[in-house]
């Protein structure tokens, strides 16, 4: 069997893997080889594909030839797909990083992972991640350091840092990812790939949990999971398969039926593009890029608005967001570590409204806290359904600067971001561009829009109305038709 060259088997979109697999013009077993040796001659250097399932992996594309060979057709039959580390998979450790669960090992599938294999994935892996899942760098004492295909001193992002690298470096044209302080938008930015943070329990987390905690289900609070790809519609496509209540609770009281997009044409979108933020600077490779796609946008006849009136407090929604963000981590402490974040949060003057000390309140939140809290953010949800009357879709940055050079340095929270040649605190500068989205439980998608003069790619985010996640997806399919997309890193391209 044929395909056209190697570099389409590296960087092929799902949907023409896909249709090449139907027409027989490629096996789903020739594929994943292809793939497999990809890995092992790239990924010593970038180090995303940590924990590797090759072995099920043929049998699982064995099988998909059979059903290619009877004439099935599901939406992911025989396409090579990886998973970020915390997923569930039965037979695979999951560890989140953490050395004193290296060996635990997850009785049965996530909910999410047993969707992607019904729709016929073929699961070769699991991506590199920070441990916890609380950096915008990949690395741990487990797995070592994932380094940005586009530059190897360079992060990829995180937490979802192994995926986007993955998908950049040719590793298959899927990566499951999750989100709760940008982890799938950040990587995306950093890799120049695609990204979709679903509205908030659209995806079900069922076998997403921190070991050794049983795979029950339920939603998070601001976490969600989502698909992460080189292409828009394989964002939508991906998102099909893996959204919907899960069966055990939640479906049998309601079905998924997500609205179509707003709209099919650029010329009908109305959108707010905004690249500033009261509270943290924005690079100038961000920040003009994204002016530079706002004119594209508006020369194409959307309807282009750089302010509003009824765009909400960004800072105010910034340390709501900050509160609810490491209240929402706070499970994961130790009941010391909660009693000294209380402490803290305690010794706090009360006219305090530095980030910092918003996420030290929110380490010491109790529930009565907790309530207040949450009902400052329902506020806040309302402000942003009134903006989407206005507008279909926000323009926001996915972060202040491209992909920055390794930082491994502690303590973690003495770490300084350089943004145009200051130096910022680097949990603020770099979880701020989170919010809105992660507060009010908004769908955003990744998108990428250009690269800066060294060659890293910039991306932005398209945050939409709750729930209308095929409007966001559309809009960053209309710019990937309109203004390009993916491109491969030059190194990496053959």
């Amino acid at each position: 069997m044929e395909f056209a060259d190697a570099a389409d088997l590296n960087y092929g979109s799902i949907r023409a893997l896909a249709s090449a697999l139907r027409a027989r013009r490629i096996s789903a077993s020739e594929l994943l080889e292809h793939t497999i040796a990809r890995i092992e001659a790239l990924d010593g250097r970038i180090n995303a594909v940590i924990v590797r399932d090759f072995d099920r992996a043929r049998a699982a594309a064995r099988a998909a030839d059979a059903a290619l060979g009877r004439g099935e057709q599901r939406p992911l039959l025989g396409i090579p797909v990886t998973l970020k580390e915390p997923f569930n998979v039965a037979g695979l450790p999951t560890n989140w990083g953490f050395p004193h669960f290296r060996d635990f090992q997850p009785a049965e599938d996530a909910l999410v992972v047993s969707r992607l294999k019904a729709a016929g994935a073929v699961v070769i892996g699991k991506t590199n991640i920070p441990i916890g899942l609380r950096d915008f760098q990949s690395y741990n004492e487990i797995y070592g350091t994932t380094n940005n295909p586009w530059d190897l001193g360079r992060s990829p992002g995180g937490s979802s840092g192994g995926s986007g690298a993955a998908l950049a470096a040719g590793f298959g044209p899927l990566s499951i990812g999750s989100d709760i302080g940008g982890s799938i938008r950040v990587p995306s930015h950093f890799c120049g790939v695609f990204g979709h943070k679903p509205s908030l329990g659209l995806v079900p987390l069922r076998g997403y949990s921190l070991p050794p905690a049983p795979p029950v289900p339920g939603q998070g609070d601001l976490a969600v999971v989502g698909p992460m790809a080189r292409t828009a519609s394989d964002l939508a496509l991906a998102l099909d398969v893996i959204a919907g209540p899960d069966e055990t609770r939640d479906g049998v009281g309601y079905r998924l039926a997500l609205p179509a997009p707003r709209h099919d044409r650029l010329r009908d979108f109305r959108i707010l593009v905004v690249d500033t933020h009261p509270l943290m600077p924005t690079g100038d490779a961000v920040r003009s890029a994204i002016g530079r796609l706002a004119e594209r946008l508006g020369r194409s006849g959307a309807q282009v608005a750089r302010s509003s009136t009824s765009l909400p407090d960004l800072a105010e929604s910034a340390r709501l967001y900050m509160r609810l963000l490491n209240a929402a981590r706070s499970p994961r402490l130790t009941p010391a570590a909660i009693e000294e974040a209380r402490g803290l949060a305690a010794a706090l003057a009360p006219d305090d409204r530095s980030l910092q000390a918003e996420r030290a309140r929110g380490w010491g939140m109790i529930h009565r806290e907790w309530l207040a809290t949450d009902a400052a953010r329902l506020q806040l949800q309302q402000r942003w359904e009134e903006l989407f009357r206005e507008f279909d879709a926000v323009i926001y940055p996915a972060a202040a600067v491209p992909a920055f050079p390794h930082d491994h340095s502690e303590p973690f929270d003495a770490r300084q971001l350089d943004i145009d040649g200051r130096l910022y605190n680097y949990s603020d500068a770099c979880f701020i561009w989170a919010d809105p989205a992660s507060t009010c439980g908004l769908p955003a998608t990744a998108v990428p829009i250009e690269r800066t003069s060294s060659g890293l790619p910039v991306g932005a985010q398209i945050i939409g109305p709750y729930l209308e996640d095929r409007t966001t997806m559309a809009l960053a399919g209309l710019i990937e038709r309109e203004f390009g997309g993916f491109v491969p890193p030059p190194a990496l391209s053959a």
